[in-house]
């Protein structure tokens, strides 16, 4: 097939291109390097693909209406896999215009070049932020997520409902994804792993929010990226005979499926850090903090009706993957 992957220099978009490599497709990777984080770990990323004859780079933002469009003109793609999106639900807080621009604008080129271009299949990422104030755990699609908690979280529902709206107009079958919290080698400075292990391994203090009263369903990269695969050929059919009255929001008339990928087995946030000090044969020193807005104290993903759908369930734990993080942050920063 002729794939697009969007947000190709990120952190998953990498591993997603990665895994595909070698197998027969002609894979096209976009991505605007932004200064979001370290612009050089993107192009170690990027350059981590160079040897792969079948991936093709260009460097394109999602906002670019006209770039978008000559894109899928120029390449006919088969199906799409739209990683690319402003991340981090901080920083949302602080640059609020940047999520318009990338999340909304960004997504809605996506969807409309997957519509003239008659794409087959479009899987794209969405976020177990949507959960938002949600208190029934684990959190399944089929709870409302009317309450997200971030601008962040805001773009990422409506993201799901710019699908939806496109698989009932369009017959375009979309299927999003919902992430829940991702690490693993390759990942974002942002992210707590990456984090954590920077500062154990320097010495310095960790912040650690809701004084360590948190769980998270940390989902190592692997198991993401099998997910993301295996649900690219599941490509969601028509229901005639569905009912709103009788159906909840993740599923639906049109082309249209949700599901969620994450471990299915919250971990609390101190064992997270136990990990990271077995890891890295060193203590964290926790500076313990309150919450932070945005912030939720657990997530807990029901993962039954991804098991449904492709027969995977996430295999990695927190003990292994931690180890095999901080085994590449100490050969790619060789220390």
């Amino acid at each position: 097939m002729k794939l697009l992957i969007t947000g190709m220099a990120g952190f998953i978009g990498h591993a997603v291109a990665r895994r595909l490599a070698g197998q027969g497709h002609e894979i096209v990777g976009i991505d605007n390097l932004n200064d979001y984080y370290d612009v050089s770990l993107k192009q170690a990323r990027l350059d981590d693909l160079a040897g792969c004859e079948d991936v093709q780079f260009v460097r394109l933002d999602l906002a670019d209406r006209e770039g978008m469009s000559a894109l899928f003109v120029e390449h006919h793609f088969d199906r799409v896999i739209h990683l690319a999106a402003q991340a981090g639900v901080r920083y949302s807080l602080e640059n609020p215009h940047v999520y318009a621009d990338s999340n909304l604008v960004g997504h809605l080129n996506v969807l409309e070049g997957c519509r003239h271009g008659q794409v087959e299949h479009l899987v794209y990422a969405s976020s177990s932020s949507v959960y938002g104030m949600n208190e029934h755990v684990p959190f399944a699609t089929s709870d409302a997520v009317d309450h997200p908690i971030s601008l962040y979280a805001a773009t990422k529902k409506a993201n799901e409902l710019m699908s939806h709206t496109y698989s009932h107009l369009y017959r375009l079958p979309t299927t999003g994804l919902r992430f829940f919290t991702v690490y693993g080698p390759w990942s974002r400075p942002d992210m707590a792993m990456f984090k954590f292990t920077r500062a154990v391994l320097a010495g310095e203090p960790i912040s650690v929010y809701n004084h360590g009263d948190m769980e998270r369903d940390f989902t190592y990269i692997d198991d993401i990226v099998e997910g993301i695969v295996r649900v690219l050929d599941i490509i969601p059919q028509p229901d005639p005979q569905w009912r709103a009255s009788e159906s909840g929001p993740d599923s639906s008339s049109a082309p249209y499926a949700l599901y969620n990928i994450g471990h299915g087995s919250p971990v609390p946030l101190m064992d997270f850090i136990r990990a990271v000090e077995t890891a890295t044969g060193r203590e964290a020193i926790c500076d313990f903090q309150p919450m932070q807005p945005g912030d939720v104290p657990r997530t807990w993903a029901d993962t039954e009706a991804l098991f449904r759908a492709t027969g995977y369930r996430p295999r990695v734990g927190v003990e292994e993957g931690v180890r095999k993080f901080v085994e590449w942050y100490r050969a790619y920063y060789a220390i």
